[in-house]
């Protein structure tokens, strides 16, 4: 039950930041990490979409709120490195 509270706790933090700007650092194993800059898109019941704009394209990313729960996925506002979703300990 505790983690499922945790999960609503980091998915209204998210949704404070829908539209923002943020720094996305996700953990994709075998130390396959990679850093993007877009913007909060969306939450879902289950998931949340960053958008992230490239030159000549631009992609959707989605990843689980268990992502931030477990570290594999870290998201920032752009320029003022404030985390955005804080885990129970934090």
């Amino acid at each position: 039950m505790a983690v499922k509270n945790t999960l609503g706790k980091i998915r209204k933090e998210l949704e404070m930041h829908v539209g923002e700007k943020v720094k996305l650092r996700a953990n994709r194993g075998r130390r396959k990490t990679f850093e993007k800059v877009g913007v909060l898109e969306n939450t879902y019941p289950s998931i949340f979409v960053v958008r992230v704009d490239e030159e000549n394209y631009y992609q959707r990313l989605s990843f689980s709120y268990a992502d931030v729960l477990t570290s594999t996925v870290e998201l920032s506002l752009y320029g003022n490195d404030q985390k955005i979703a804080l885990c129970a300990g934090e």
